[in-house]
């Protein structure tokens, strides 16, 4: 017999401990934003940003606008302020997934849901850390399922259009969330066919068309680019490839917390066999909601290699089945609800991969390269991830010496401006190098490479014959210059070498050069 009962509430306390779990996870969530540099994705976003849009060539525009508002249009550009949208949706998430658990069955059932859903890593840090299409996917696609889940539960057609409305809006945020409609169509088709005779239905539905309109002008005006991008991605057939499915699943496994995941899927089994632990209603909303995106990325990954966080909503949703099998098997008694051990066990999980992750990027204490190849000076630390957030920062004081030891001795402009070959390191380069020094940073291939970046050399006035640039690459993701740069510019240079150390040690090299003379342009250059 195991004992769960380790901690126990107040039923009367739920709202003041849900008040205590948002604060104490937002606080958290505030630290590690304001410590962590801003990673590879993350970085890139702070481009929607500086140069908004309707939509842009990898995702809508959703993100780029919420950096915009919560750092008052990038006059507060910290890496605190880049991610505070994400801190603060997170918290408003959490809320909301008490609403819909609370919706679905009761409020214990809320209450575990809240606690099961920070204990996701998904949630608690792509989602509630860094900046990504996922943190504003995330509250309008809850805000929607809860108002379509007080719809078909109390058929007011005001929870509907509002529903619409927030879908949308998710839509707007990434592709994904059009799924949510994919869930309700299905919804209606097996469950509640009455509603094809409700104008309502359809008014929900247009409202959603609208608020996506600006991610179809924007691709009709660039050639379908975005859709092309993603269809090759996902594509329907290709090569069986079993061991991506296998990563997917284990991907999966890390990113929703193992013991949320296993949870899940025990709560999946339990359903299959019977259990009645939920009522219909919610029972069949959730499994509409979140299979078909699940089944659908599976059915990817046998032929293609898709990342794990693709099916996370659904997975998030799902917890809402773990929570309400707890409250059946953990009723309220003396006026006191049990948090079972599982929970406790998932919350642990979650912070010990918190503490764990942020001690490697800080320290390096276990070595990640691991390849023979990372033992040479160019290829200094290449497979350690953790680098793709630590470094950047100390780049900058070290090239501006460089930099400024060129223009005093005449051998580059102040003008001159940097390149890179891939939209990482382009954006950590602009960000944290470029940027800060008034150095315009450009794109130096085609569109499927540079991404966002083609559009931004227009904006900053493409690069120009006869210009010299400046080209910074780094021994973990190593470009070798004459390989790339060779047939473009005169005359390739290595200017210096600037050491990244991580507690004493060395962690990474970053090599510059100076490009002279820019002789042509790539034949696959991006043309508008």
């Amino acid at each position: 017999h195991i004992d769960y009962n380790l901690m126990k509430i107040k039923q009367q306390n739920i709202n003041k401990s849900l008040m205590f779990l948002l604060s104490v996870s937002a606080l958290i969530r505030i630290l590690f934003a304001s410590a962590l540099e801003l990673g590879n994705d993350e970085v890139y976003y702070w481009t929607y940003a500086m140069f908004p849009d309707w939509s842009h060539f990898d995702h809508p525009p959703m993100v780029g606008w919420f950096i915009q508002l919560f750092s008052c249009n990038l006059l507060l550009s910290s890496e605190l302020f880049m991610r505070l949208s994400s801190v603060i949706a997170m918290t408003i998430n959490t809320y909301l997934v008490f609403l819909i658990g609370k919706e679905a069955k009761n409020e214990q059932t809320g209450f575990y849901s809240a606690l099961l859903y920070t204990a996701s890593i998904y949630a608690f840090v792509i989602t509630g850390i860094f900046i990504l299409p996922d943190t504003p996917l995330s509250i309008f696609t809850f805000i929607a399922i809860l108002q379509f889940f007080k719809y078909f539960q109390k058929e007011n057609n005001k929870h509907l259009l509002m529903a619409g409305l927030f879908s949308g809006m998710a839509t707007l945020s990434k592709y994904s969330g059009i799924f949510i409609w994919v869930g309700v169509g299905l919804y209606v088709i097996f469950y509640s066919r009455k509603e094809f005779k409700n104008p309502f239905m359809y008014l929900s539905a247009v409202i959603s068309a609208i608020c996506a309109m600006p991610i179809l002008i924007w691709n009709i005006n660039n050639e379908f680019i975005s859709f092309t991008f993603h269809g090759n991605r996902v594509g329907l057939f290709g090569e069986f490839h079993p061991e991506y499915f296998l990563a997917e699943l284990a991907g999966e496994l890390g990113y929703n917390n193992p013991v949320n995941y296993i949870l899940t899927i025990s709560a999946l089994i339990a359903l299959i066999k019977g259990k009645d632990y939920i009522a219909q209603t919610p029972k069949r909303l959730i499994l509409c909601l979140s299979l078909p995106m699940i089944i659908l990325f599976w059915f990817f990954s046998f032929t293609r290699q898709i990342l794990p966080h693709w099916t996370a909503p659904s997975f998030v949703l799902l917890l809402i089945f773990v929570a309400a099998r707890f409250s059946d098997k953990y009723e309220v008694c003396n006026d006191e609800i049990i948090i079972p051990r599982p929970i406790i066990t998932a919350l642990s999980v979650l912070i010990f991969t918190l503490a764990f992750g942020f001690i490697e990027i800080k320290t390096g204490m276990i070595p990640l390269n691991f390849s023979e190849r990372s033992k040479t000076i160019q290829r200094y630390g290449e497979g350690d991830f953790t680098l793709d957030m630590y470094g950047w920062r100390k780049i900058k004081p070290e090239f501006e010496k460089i930099r400024t030891e060129a223009i005093e001795n005449g051998s580059m402009k102040e003008s001159d401006g940097m390149i890179a070959l891939k939209w990482y390191p382009l954006a950590n380069l602009d960000y944290y190098v470029a940027h800060p020094l008034g150095i315009d940073m450009y794109g130096f291939r085609d569109p499927s490479e540079i991404h966002k970046y083609a559009w931004i050399n227009k904006e900053r006035g493409d690069l120009k014959l006869g210009n010299s640039y400046w080209f910074l690459t780094e021994s973990f993701d190593y470009y070798e210059p004459d390989k790339y740069l060779k047939q473009y510019f005169k005359e390739i240079t290595p200017m210096d070498t600037i050491t990244i150390e991580r507690c004493g040690k060395t962690a990474k090299y970053v090599f510059v050069y100076t490009l002279k003379d820019l002789k042509k342009k790539p034949q696959t250059w991006f043309e508008q």
